[in-house]
């Protein structure tokens, strides 16, 4: 029966993980893997997630189902930390939220949504996007295509071209996928100006955004980070926004996402919404309690919600500091090429602007693990390795 499949290759971001473990050289460092990372190179649990956690052995009754949508009551802390709380788009029923497994369930059910329901649309994605993006879509049926988003020469932002490229090919009825903040993987944002240019653009061309907000949190700020998708909120008819709760309340393995979808009326949204339902029925029936729970709990106490809000600033904060620290560091090393980009960048990745023959020897040579793309994970740097990173990317780059 299966006699006729041949294996298929892998994500090359796992097969880095598994190569950095297998690794013998003490001085190695993981700079690929997407998670958080302390200064001792472990992602922790949360204090405000203990304390939540604490709270739910005590009080949790049941195991039972949640149903398709998930808790009804985290539907508003979605919201609330989404759109902003007290946001009039709220109140007046135009939005509705399900709970999801992650940020990936969010755009999968996303993904189904638009093959059943917009006939034709295809999907625009950046250049580059999540390595996953565009797997989840085409899974679905829907055709992907890309605009220009990073430029290798500058390390920066192709604005330009990408407005150029969107306003020749796409069409009315075509999906725009744009990242919130923190963009993975290059970690360039885009700017409030570019915002409302993108924003009056889906209204003159008549696309329906769809908005990955995988990282809020990592960035500038809690609403800092959500500033244009806000903004594109307030000036559109519709709208389909996928975020995650992974890296802002550190609960990777527990698959919290969620989904909103905002319509023209209430009544839409809720016609809409019935729909979605429907996709999540098909697809994984309903989504896990546990993780979900905890973020509940966490922004439903004042005390725990502060706590936080603090640590959440806390590995902002180290991210940002470490890549000023990097930046110094590989000038001081006497590297040639200038990293100060970096500094301008957010989020947890970098695009390095390594070669991929630089990439490799830093890998072959010094046991530096780095996506081909150049890609960094900037958690994965420490003030125990840091040093030994810059040495070795200045003899390698020159």
């Amino acid at each position: 029966m299966f006699k006729h499949l041949k294996a298929v290759s892998g994500d090359p971001l796992l097969a880095l993980i598994v190569a950095h473990k297998q690794d013998l050289n003490p001085k190695k460092i993981d700079l690929g893997v997407g998670v958080y990372k302390n200064d001792h190179g472990d992602t922790p649990i949360l204090n405000s997630v203990k304390k939540a956690e604490a709270i739910l052995l005590e009080q949790e009754e049941s195991k039972s189902y949640l149903g398709i949508y998930g808790a009804a009551e985290f539907e508003t802390v979605i919201q609330n930390l989404v759109f902003g709380e007290g946001n009039p788009l709220i109140t007046s029923g135009r939005i509705r939220s399900t709970q999801t497994p992650g940020g990936t369930g969010a755009l999968k059910v996303a993904a189904d949504f638009i093959s059943a329901n917009l006939k034709n649309a295809r999907l625009w994605v950046s250049d580059p996007t999540w390595g996953n993006h565009e797997s989840i879509f085409n899974s679905a049926g829907v055709e992907v295509k890309s605009y220009p988003y990073y430029n290798p020469e500058t390390n920066g932002l192709r604005f330009e071209e990408m407005m150029a490229t969107l306003r020749a090919e796409a069409k009315e009825g075509d999906v725009l996928l744009v990242h919130a903040c923190c963009h993975n993987p290059t970690g360039i944002d885009l700017q409030p100006e570019h915002w409302n240019i993108i924003t009056d653009f889906i209204n003159e061309r008549g696309l329906l955004p769809l908005v990955d907000a995988a990282y809020q949190g990592f960035g500038d700020g809690l609403d800092a980070d959500l500033a244009g998708l806000r903004h594109m909120a307030a000036n559109v008819k519709s709208m389909l926004v996928a975020n995650s709760f992974s890296k802002n309340f550190g609960i990777y393995r527990e698959r919290c996402g969620g989904l909103s979808i905002l319509a023209e009326t209430k009544e839409e949204a809720n016609a809409a919404f019935s729909i979605i339902g429907q996709a999540i029925r098909a697809n994984y029936s309903m989504p896990p309690a546990h993780g979900a729970a905890v973020v509940y709990t966490i922004m439903s106490s004042p005390e725990l919600k502060a706590e936080w809000e603090v640590e959440v600033a806390g590995m902002r904060n180290r991210i940002n500091g470490l890549r000023d620290k990097l930046v110094t560091k590989l000038a001081a090393s006497g590297v040639s090429k200038d990293f100060s980009f970096i500094k301008n960048q957010r989020g947890m990745f970098s695009y390095s602007g390594l070669t991929l023959e630089q990439v490799h020897t830093l890998r072959n040579d010094y046991s530096i693990y780095i996506a081909d793309s150049g890609r960094m994970s900037i958690s994965g740097v420490s003030d125990n390795n840091i040093d030994y990173l810059c040495e070795s990317i200045a003899k390698v780059v020159g």
